[in-house]
């Protein structure tokens, strides 16, 4: 069964993210000297701050009493306040779930968080505002920060295919059939986040832990709300009910961006790295698949990941080429020809031995063993 690192484990030392994390080192280590506090509601910690050391201390976004705040600057912390009137928390210390970003979606899809954070992003966006672009810009770093924590040591295989794929096809449950493969291989799989064939893998890596019935019965409750037009509240319900059903799934990984505001996040990734900026997602995203990348049949954002995911492997920028593996001979082939083109590119080097092209999906397991070496 896949396994994907306890958070806390791995990673600085010196950041504290929860209040958990916040008491333990405080009695533990007695001082806060030098560490970072992140996103951290510390209304109830005055006693703590007002007696303990934070020389040289970090304090982002952390809600705190003004004696504890005062106390603390004459310490020497930086002390960067919470952003009021904010639909999301720019200095977060963890990636998002799906509850979080479906929070009350029985008012609608427009009362979530995820919808607030996009009509933000649509005000702000256009507007040249450096103090929007920096909010911006300091919440993908920490999301960023938080994905890097959160897959320390695990080995990822990242799926990509296009958002076209719909529930209920023969497509969509074979790629949710590759994602339980994977992930019971012990992989954690890596989605753009988004609906169709990113949705059906992160829900393969939801299924690992059950029964082939579980699987079956998902595939045919969501084939009733095929798509995420023109409803998402009811698309994202549908999803929602299942993982209310059958509690404590497999863990999984979707990267998504609020850039294609008009694509929720799907629910079944169980951590969620939502970024405003797309190229900061994409490049993310591929750069953190260090155990190879599945390509099912996609449009022009499927084919810009290949050639993404080619080039770093072309100039082993990153290391070794990782495993790259293109699914349906007739869609890469003759409808998108990319891989005479990668093929052609790979020649002569060392990613000629990592590419492969296989018709179906049930191949891909195989695939990724033999070109992993």
């Amino acid at each position: 069964m896949q396994t994907m690192p306890a958070h806390a484990a791995h990673h600085d030392d010196r950041e504290i993210e929860t209040l958990e994390e916040f008491d333990a080192t405080v009695s533990a280590r007695g001082t806060l000297a030098g560490y970072r506090v992140q996103a951290v509601d510390l209304t109830d910690r005055t006693r703590e701050l007002l007696t303990t050391d934070t020389a040289g201390a970090v304090f982002l976004g952390c809600a705190m009493r003004e004696d504890a705040d005062a106390k603390i600057r004459a310490d020497g912390a930086l002390v960067f306040p919470p952003v009021p009137g904010l639909p999301f928390d720019p200095y977060r210390g963890l990636v998002y779930s799906p509850d979080e970003l479906f929070a009350s979606l029985a008012d609608g899809y427009e009362a979530t968080p995820d919808a607030l954070a996009y009509a933000w992003f649509q005000r702000t966006k256009a507007d040249r505002d450096v103090y929007a672009s920096m909010l911006r810009s300091v919440h993908d770093d920490s999301v960023s920060d938080a994905l890097d924590e959160l897959l320390a040591g695990a080995r990822v295989v990242g799926v990509m295919g296009g958002h076209a794929m719909a529930r209920g096809t023969e497509e969509y449950a074979g790629a949710a059939r590759l994602g339980r493969e994977l992930a019971r291989a012990g992989f954690t799989i890596a989605t753009g986040g988004g609906p169709g064939a990113m949705e059906a893998a992160n829900l393969g890596g939801y299924a690992a832990p059950f029964d082939d019935e579980m699987l079956t019965e998902s595939l045919e409750l969501l084939g009733k709300a095929p798509h995420f037009t023109p409803s998402i509240s009811q698309w994202a319900s549908a999803a929602l009910e299942i993982r209310a059903r059958w509690p404590q799934g497999g863990r999984s990984v979707g990267i998504p961006t609020w850039f294609y505001g008009h694509e929720p996040p799907n629910a079944f990734a169980s951590h969620i790295a939502k970024y405003f900026a797309n190229a900061t997602r994409e490049d993310g995203l591929l750069a953190r698949s260090n155990a190879g990348v599945v390509f099912l049949p996609g449009a022009a954002g499927t084919l810009q990941e290949i050639f993404d995911n080619a080039t770093p492997n072309y100039y082993e920028s990153r290391g070794e080429p990782t495993p790259m593996v293109l699914v349906n001979r007739a869609h890469w082939t003759e409808k998108l020809p990319a891989w005479p083109l990668l093929r052609s590119l790979a020649a002569g080097r060392s990613m000629e031995a990592r590419i492969a092209l296989v018709d179906r999906i049930e191949e891909v397991p195989e695939a990724l063993k033999r070109l992993g070496g």
